[in-house]
């Protein structure tokens, strides 16, 4: 039986706030909006004498040497793209390579317009501390220009009292680089296929040209080989042969420098599946079986017209794995991983009707099938829909789970919810009033009346919770654990 706090219960805020930085910005690829007009850009480049070339790369240089890392290799980099439109023959300078590269670059600020929707997890690193004092993570929801989302991070501790200090961001920021060769595994990738409902004869024998272990550039070779033995103006093949190239591109891994600080480091939407966002990443430091950890994030792709759930592994926030989730299951917003497997299963939290809370467990961390509903919404607060905020917490009482609610005039609000440890079917407790709503000074913002955290974090006996305002900005607040578990039983 399901009991509820009758006593209201409020987190407290303690800040401090984080506020959109629109100085950090990024170098990105700008690309003319047709082929023709950048082959007439770049034949007006080739066209300047060399000496108006080194007068006007000096002034690119000039003006944005200071705001970005190694501006020139970037530019250099660039270039790579801007050559396909040269006419053959065409040799240009060093100076003009950069210059081209310059003219199809420009400046994205990945946090123009909101940065909210946090999560926070342990940093990796815990040396160096005072006594009772925790380092941690925060990655949060950037946003910017044309309404793109990405994943941009900050660091920080909690001290014995449960201060929160901010390390102030460094003022560059930088993209990883795509791991050039990284590896795909055969049997995932098949059953991959299969549960994507993209499996047919043709699928069958490019799988049958790739090793145990293969590398994009093999797939590609696959696809070209089976294409030579098969009619290539087949519809069904070639709907195949697109499926199969787009789980590939999906499914990717990048490195960042390791000497650059987590600060500086933005993951910017570059699958097919996330082109026009990465959204609410809910980290989650888990541990394996045989004790090791490594962090796991679900979060929404987006692709401008559909939203996919996806998972994000790093066991250090340096080399990062984008992976498909698949199955039935995968789908709608907000799945929230366990911190650890639960009678040998994978457990996840999930809202695939957009209105209740759900409950499903898995052998493979990529396949999801059958959810079972775990919570329906109950209190006025939450009528619209409820979902959870983040992975659950695990204490001595049980599963700890924040969860968010849609009322009225679509406010939303953050609650929580007790399940039992060994068969987190069974719900404990829920609070029958808001633990956290938007006040007065956090009313106004990008989306009006709300507060949403994507993952808390315990330090002792109190409970930290980042937390948006309005999908405008970001601040903290506390709550007694005890307290809390009181309320919930």
């Amino acid at each position: 039986m399901t009991h509820r706090a009758r006593t209201p219960l409020h987190a407290k805020r303690i800040g401090p706030t984080l506020t959109p930085d629109r100085s950090r910005v990024l170098l990105r690829p700008f690309r003319p909006t047709t082929d023709d007009i950048a082959r007439r850009v770049v034949k007006r480049v080739m066209a300047l004498p060399e000496r108006e070339v080194d007068e006007v790369l000096a002034q690119v240089l000039g003006e944005f040497a200071d705001r970005h890392e190694q501006v020139e290799k970037l530019l250099r980099n660039r270039f790579e793209y801007v050559k396909t439109f040269l006419e053959p023959g065409m040799a240009p300078s060093a100076a003009r390579k950069m210059l081209l590269g310059a003219y199809f670059t420009h400046e994205y600020s990945p946090e123009s317009a909101a940065l909210f929707n946090p999560s926070i997890v342990p940093h990796p690193d815990q040396s160096g501390l005072p006594l009772g004092a925790l380092r941690f993570i925060l990655s949060l929801r950037a946003t910017g220009e044309g309404h793109i989302s990405s994943i941009t991070f900050r660091t920080g501790s909690v001290s014995a009292q449960h201060r929160i200090t901010l390390t102030p961001p460094v003022p560059f920021v930088t993209e990883p680089e795509r791991v050039p060769n990284a590896a795909y595994d055969k049997g995932l990738f098949g059953h991959k296929l299969e549960e994507a409902g993209v499996q047919n004869d043709f699928c069958r024998r490019v799988l049958e040209h790739l090793q145990e272990g293969f590398t994009l550039n093999e797939l590609y070779q696959a696809l070209k080989t089976a294409g030579v033995t098969m009619d290539t103006t087949d519809a069904t093949a070639a709907r195949a042969a697109r499926g199969i190239l787009l789980l590939a591109e999906s499914n990717y891994e990048v490195n960042f420098a390791p000497e650059s600080r987590i600060s500086q480091r933005v993951l910017f939407p570059s699958a097919p599946s996330q082109s026009n966002g990465i959204e609410d990443a809910r980290f989650v430091q888990f541990q394996h079986e045989g004790g090791q950890f490594v962090y796991y994030a679900t979060y929404t792709a987006y692709d401008g017209k559909i939203t996919l759930p996806q998972l994000l592994e790093t066991p250090d926030f340096v080399h990062f794995k984008f992976n498909t989730l698949n199955g039935p299951a995968v789908q709608n917003k907000g799945m929230a991983l366990f911190p650890r497997k639960i009678n040998g299963q994978y457990a996840m939290l999930s809202r695939q009707d957009d209105e209740n809370i759900l409950l499903m467990f898995s052998d493979n961390v990529h396949f999801w099938e059958r959810p079972a509903l775990l919570l329906p919404p109950a209190e006025s607060w939450e009528f619209i829909k409820i979902g959870n905020c983040g992975s659950p917490i695990e204490t001595e009482a049980g599963w700890l789970v924040l969860s968010h609610g849609v009322g009225a005039m679509r406010k939303y609000c953050l609650g929580a919810f007790l399940l039992d440890l060994d068969d987190p079917s069974r719900v404990i407790g829920r609070l029958r009033e808001p633990l956290l709503a938007a006040n007065e000074a956090e009313r106004e913002g990008y989306v009006p009346n709300v507060v949403y955290t994507c993952g808390a974090l315990l330090h002792g006996r109190e409970l930290i919770i980042p937390y948006a305002m309005s999908d405008s900005a970001t601040s903290f607040a506390t709550v007694s654990l005890d307290e809390l578990l009181d309320a919930l039983r």
